[in-house]
């Protein structure tokens, strides 16, 4: 059961918070846009949601009202990821009965937004009403918007089309700009401040139409939002770059409904939260972190994600690569916590990066970003066979392997540590990033620089991973050696001095700045089995560990053991369930041969989403099962979130044992029965597609029928 502790910082948390959209609360996200509203498709001033690009909020408000009064929520939800509907009518008003008006706004966003309002007359009686629409902004940096929102209100100036078409607004402060522009048609009768009004007669079943275009733009020269058929906009089609990179993608058929669903929306969601972008003439999709608050480039979160979907297809994984390649660290910059070969962790695009306010630009504060991307390379190789692609970022792989020994490791002992130089800098640089996500068992925090047990793994991992690449495409026997070698010191040593005896066996999360042992019990543990560090004498009691009741809530494995000071069920990272770390550790799990406690963990997961719509949410309160009977979602969870997206499509790929071999997709599956028998149709591997049907421990494999990915 949760603390009375726990009950009261749930409590102090959500009381922080900005006022909130509601538990319907409808977010639809494209290329760098999103829009976040309550249910009847408003954003009331002050809250959380509103229309934001490229990290700045171009809409705080927008509201409709008719004859003075909210509308009333008959259905809304999305259609597609960037598209959303909502289906409204009026209360009992003076003069006109509840129910008279049907009101439908259908919404999308793409660099902008469009919506149309459609408002028909379901009275038997000619009627007159008064429509309006209220909109503000704050032009707010994603930073902000969670917090305190600077006033900008005296640099904001407000004109509108003396016909009533167009609403500006327009902010300036210094050398920074950005413009929201509002355009109707038909124009409104009346524009008083920052409303629109019209006044709107209609016979019995009539319909009134009104468009409505924001494009969200940093200065009058920006490329106006391309303008979409709202006839259209709800079908795929061909040419929409979702509409393609949706169609490469597997589809998963099965005796029960659950996976095949959970799976179609992970698929969906990864598509809405791809970024596309031109790269050296070429375009590219990567994977956006996460809505609303993470919605851009990310080392860590990315490359996870390209990680869990590179054997369903390489596109995100590719583009994840180069792009951060692209951004590789190639100086000492302390603010940014930049060093040379070193992957980011974040970019950000508002007013506090792009003033210097924030270091984000990029910001290169993660100790863990620099070996996932040369794992993730790897993989990538590893179901594309691309050795070019390989060859083309040589140079980059280099320097990440000089990052790790000559930057990483600190002061020489052979381990990766973090400190930050930065005076915005992230404490903690690993995963579990926030302030408190590390600590002793009895809740003390420990000094930095901070060597976590997980970045060794990782950079275990990496060099072999390395060396294998190393041996092939990149042609260099001598250091595929060197890195076996040093990969076989770190084992031992690894396995030397971060091991604790005491409560049954495991691992410390870490060691702190003077080497004594982090002695929390967490479930970075699992990362171990994933990237193949552990002894295997060892697996058995980590993996035993992980399903204790201390640890194993029964959605999911926890960040940290109730049985220790720090844990709190809402705790970011101090006892909260996430399906990115518990794919992780189901993977590792199976590694090991756990395939029972692997599938244990997913079907846990499996039955979290059905509770969230099908989709798993950043992270889950820690509470044990028995006692919450639901997954309670962490109050600031993001929703979707890439690396959670992927998580179900890293069950599957766990569950069939799917890898490849010598050149070849490999099978090996272990499918509970309550899954029964599935088949995932048009899955991706060097440059063809394949089909896979399996139930159980029996599986077959063959070319599949469908043409390959652009």
């Amino acid at each position: 059961m949760p603390t009375e502790g726990a009950e009261r910082l749930l409590e102090e948390t959500i009381r922080k918070l900005p006022p909130a959209l509601g538990p319907n609360a409808i977010a639809i996200v494209e290329d760098g846009s999103f829009m976040y509203s309550d249910a009847v498709g408003d954003v009331p001033p002050g809250s959380i949601g509103g229309l934001v690009y490229a990290d700045t909020r171009f809409i705080s408000q927008w509201q409709l009202h008719l004859n003075g009064a909210s509308l009333l929520v008959l259905d809304s939800s999305t259609v597609r990821p960037f598209a959303a509907a909502f289906f409204l009518t009026n209360p009992e008003l003076p003069g006109l009965p509840a129910n008279s008006v049907g009101l439908r706004r259908q919404r999308f966003v793409g660099r902008g937004m469009q919506e149309r309002i459609e408002l028909q007359n379901l009275s038997g009686k000619q009627i007159t009403v008064e429509l309006h629409l209220a909109v503000d902004t704050d032009f707010a940096d994603i930073l902000e918007i969670k917090e305190t929102v600077r006033d900008r209100s005296p640099h904001i100036t407000r004109r509108h089309a003396e016909d009533g078409s167009c609403l500006v607004f327009d902010y300036h402060s210094g050398d920074y700009q950005a413009i929201t522009e509002v355009h109707a048609r038909p124009p409104a009768q009346r524009v008083d401040n920052n409303d629109f009004a019209w006044d709107i007669t209609l016979e019995p079943r009539d319909v009134w139409v009104c468009d409505l275009t924001v494009p969200a733009l940093y200065s009058p020269k920006d490329v106006v939002m391309t303008v979409r058929e709202f006839e259209r906009v709800f079908e795929s089609v061909e040419g929409d770059p979702a509409h393609e990179w949706r169609k490469g993608a597997p589809t998963l058929h099965g005796d029960s409904p659950i996976l095949p669903e959970i799976f179609a929306k992970s698929i969906d969601d990864l598509v809405s939260l791809r970024i596309q972008r031109e790269l050296k003439g070429t375009q590219i999709d990567f994977p956006a972190a996460g809505l609303p608050w993470f919605l851009s480039v990310f080392g860590r979160d990315s490359l996870i994600t390209a990680y869990q979907t590179v054997c369903y297809g390489p596109r995100l994984t590719r583009g994840a690569v180069l792009t951060l390649a692209h951004h590789q660290g190639d100086e000492l910059n302390d603010f940014r916590d930049e060093e040379p070969g070193k992957i980011l962790h974040e970019i950000r695009a508002g007013e506090l990066t792009r003033t210097g306010v924030k270091p984000y630009d990029p910001y290169y504060g993660t100790s863990d970003a620099t070996q996932l991307w040369l794992i993730a390379l790897s993989e990538y190789w590893r179901f594309t066979g691309d050795d070019a692609l390989v060859r083309q970022v040589r140079d980059n792989v280099h320097a990440a392997l000089r990052w790790i020994d000559e930057y990483g490791d600190r002061d020489g002992d052979g381990y990766v540590e973090y400190a930050t130089r930065s005076s915005q800098g992230l404490g903690n640089q690993c995963w579990r990033d926030s302030w408190d996500g590390v600590q002793f068992a009895d809740g003390t925090i420990p000094v930095l620089p901070i060597a976590t047990c997980e970045l060794q793994g990782y950079t275990y991992d990496a060099k072999l991973r390395v060396a294998e690449l190393a041996e092939g495409p990149l042609a260099e026997p001598e250091l595929a050696e060197r890195l076996r070698r040093e990969a076989e010191e770190l084992h031992d040593r690894f396995n030397r001095d971060f091991w604790i005896d005491r409560r049954g066996g495991y691992y410390a999360i870490g060691l702190d700045g003077d080497k004594n042992q982090i002695d929390s019990m967490t479930s970075n543990m699992g990362h171990l089995l994933w990237s193949g560090i552990v002894p295997a004498d060892r697996a058995g009691i980590v993996a035993r560990q992980l399903m204790s009741d201390e640890m194993f809530s029964g959605w999911g494995v926890r960040t940290v053991s109730m049985a220790d000071r720090g844990y709190n069920p809402i705790g970011y990272h101090m006892g909260t369930v996430w399906p990115h770390d518990n794919s992780l550790i189901a993977h590792g799990l199976a590694r090991y041969g756990f395939r029972h406690e692997a599938n244990r963990i997913i079907l846990a997961m499996l039955d979290a989403a059905r509770y969230t719509d099908d989709r798993l949410p950043e992270a889950f309160s820690g509470y044990q099962r028995a006692w919450s009977r639901i997954p309670v979602r962490y109050p600031t969870a993001c929703s979707p979130q890439a690396w959670a997206s992927g998580a179900p499509l890293m069950f599957l790929r766990t569950m069939l044992g799917l890898d490849t071999r010598d050149g070849k997709l490999v099978v090996d599956p272990d499918l509970p029965d309550s899954i029964g028998r599935i088949c995932l149709v048009g899955t991706n591997a060097f440059g063809g597609r394949w089909d896979i049907e399996a139930k159980g421990r029996q599986a077959t494999v063959l070319p599949s029928q469908l043409p390959p990915p652009r």
